[in-house]
């Protein structure tokens, strides 16, 4: 998954621009401006809770096209004290979507990494929307023999690759006692790739202070299941067919997310349906405001489009939002006492 995703010569990222209509599939950021603008002021309003630290690193790690950290610039013009102490850092492996990225944003002094750990110490607060789904997993089956690895091997006879059970790898050791003893057949997902860069994004966020915003798709409860999937087209696709020419990604386990933060100390907030968070940041009123001086068309658009991000059944349900902060912060917005 990882060779495939991101191997610098032949691997998905690295070659194509895969986001968009005329892409692979489509992120919240290039649905609607509301959903850069609204994030755009979550960081502001969380600057202003840490503190109002001068400087702060806003860093985004995977930032697609740069559409969110555009949107995101332009809602916090209001806010000069926050724009002028925000130090911009993109985190990309993809050269691609780096050219994307700096044409989307001309006019920004940004600064651009591979990793986040290469983001300079300080205050930081960081966004990853649609960034660890992506991140490889590994998966493990109960069979007869005990518990196996799902890997990946040569079909000797097409010449494509299949699917073959394996010895356990050092990954097995990160699946929790209570799922070792499901039913035969059981497929159980981990992600180490998730827990490490979790745990690099939370002990910034203690030490900055800072704070980060996670948003993806996925579930709220660890159990066994199958989510590996391949889309290209904006359809699914077969998994193991033309590695590299399609996008791979599983669903995110979010207490394990959570799990991780707390263990290091940080607050943590959610995770929270991603509907909910918009509304309580404030959508309806911002769709409601552009509408003012919209077509009806463009009215029609930005309903749609407020459907697609808040619905039921569609990215309000389906995807959740999770934020941690250093110790003692303030709520943030989007989340309540409750939430922690």
């Amino acid at each position: 998954m990882a060779e495939a995703l991101g191997n610098p010569k032949y691997g998905y990222y690295g070659t194509r621009n895969p986001i968009g209509a005329a892409g692979d599939f489509i992120t919240a950021p290039e649905i609607s401006q509301m959903f850069g603008e609204l994030i755009g002021l979550w960081c502001a309003d969380t600057w202003r809770k840490l503190g109002a630290p001068n400087p702060v690193r806003l860093a985004e790690i995977g930032p697609g096209r740069g559409t969110l950290m555009r949107d995101a610039l332009r809602a916090v013009r209001t806010l000069p004290a926050f724009r002028g102490s925000a130090d911009i850092h993109l985190v990309e492996t993809s050269p691609v979507l780096r050219a994307c990225q700096r044409e989307m944003l001309p006019d920004v002094d940004a600064t651009w990494h591979d990793r986040f750990l290469r983001v300079p110490e300080g205050p930081v607060i960081a966004v990853a929307n649609e960034l660890f789904d992506a991140l490889p997993i590994h998966q493990f089956e109960r069979t007869l023999r005990g518990w196996r690895e799902r890997l990946v091997d040569a079909d000797g006879d097409g010449g494509g690759l299949r699917f073959v059970l394996g010895p356990v790898t050092a990954a097995f050791s990160v699946v929790p006692e209570g799922l070792r003893h499901a039913p035969l057949g059981s497929i159980v997902e981990v992600s180490p790739a998730r827990v490490d860069l979790m745990r690099d994004i939370t002990e910034r966020a203690i030490h900055g202070p800072g704070a980060a915003l996670v948003i993806d798709y996925g579930h709220l409860g660890t159990r066994p299941r199958d989510t590996l999937q391949a889309v290209a087209a904006h359809h699914g696709h077969e998994v193991l067919e033309s590695p590299g020419g399609a996008d791979l990604c599983a669903h995110v386990d979010f207490a394990v997310l959570r799990r991780t933060a707390s263990e290091c100390g940080a607050d943590v907030w959610g995770p929270v349906p991603q509907g909910e968070f918009l509304e309580s940041l404030g959508i309806r009123t911002r769709a409601a405001r552009i509408k003012e001086t919209a077509t009806p068309e463009q009215c029609d658009e930005i309903d749609s489009a407020l459907e697609r991000l808040t619905g039921p059944g569609e990215m309000g349900t389906l995807f959740k939002v999770l934020a941690i902060t250093s110790p003692g912060t303030p709520v943030p917005g989007g989340f309540d006492a409750n939430d922690r």
